[in-house]
């Protein structure tokens, strides 16, 4: 076995020392890398709202016209005004989106909307749409489907419209209704988390 020459043990260490900082800024840039990727792909670092993420709160609470309940159920808020309103959550997210397909990367939402006056026998596809851009990072707009309705009960139709975003983070979304003698619209900020 060759002997260690004393003039080679500080090459070596040397040596070592390189070697060891490679391997951690290799290590480093592989998690900013993985991090990157996490957000441009949609995955949000965590469920709480950030500071910088505007999301529409209870501020106000608006009250639907009658026949429509005055409250909605728990944890969410009626929001907008008697020409186009919805419900959003108390917290300002929506939490656990689906993804609409298993081929399809973009997390779906229905969007429920009412306005008063609403009759689903004179528009059964309202003429309503939603477009949506994220505010936190770049990302493609929204998708959305073609506006349906529905009712849960006699005399409280609503408007849906599904909808499909990109990537999870902080986004406004904007309703716009042309339908039956109206121009209305309705603008919201929400925080899409896991």
């Amino acid at each position: 076995m060759p002997r260690l020459r004393l003039s080679n043990v500080p090459m070596l260490v040397v040596f070592l020392a390189c070697t060891i900082a490679a391997i951690s800024i290799k290590a480093e840039r592989q998690a900013m890398a993985a991090k990157q990727h996490d957000m441009s792909s949609g995955k949000a670092e965590s469920d709480a709202v950030p500071d910088t993420c505007p999301v529409t709160k209870p501020l106000r609470q608006y009250v639907p016209p009658s026949p429509y309940p005055q409250t909605p159920s728990a944890n969410v808020f009626w929001f907008g005004s008697d020409h186009l309103w919805t419900n959003l959550p108390v917290d300002g997210t929506w939490k656990g989106l689906q993804h609409y397909k298993p081929s399809d990367p973009t997390f779906r939402q229905k969007l429920f909307l009412w306005r008063q006056f609403y009759d689903v026998h004179i528009e059964p596809q309202p003429e309503l749409a939603v477009t949506g851009r994220r505010l936190d990072s770049y990302a493609p707009p929204l998708l959305a489907d073609r506006a349906s309705n529905g009712s849960v009960q006699q005399g409280q139709p609503f408007m849906v419209v599904g909808i499909n975003f990109p990537t999870l983070g902080c986004w406004e979304i904007k309703a716009h209704y042309t339908g039956h003698y109206a121009d209305d619209e309705l603008t919201f900020v929400v925080w899409l988390g896991r």
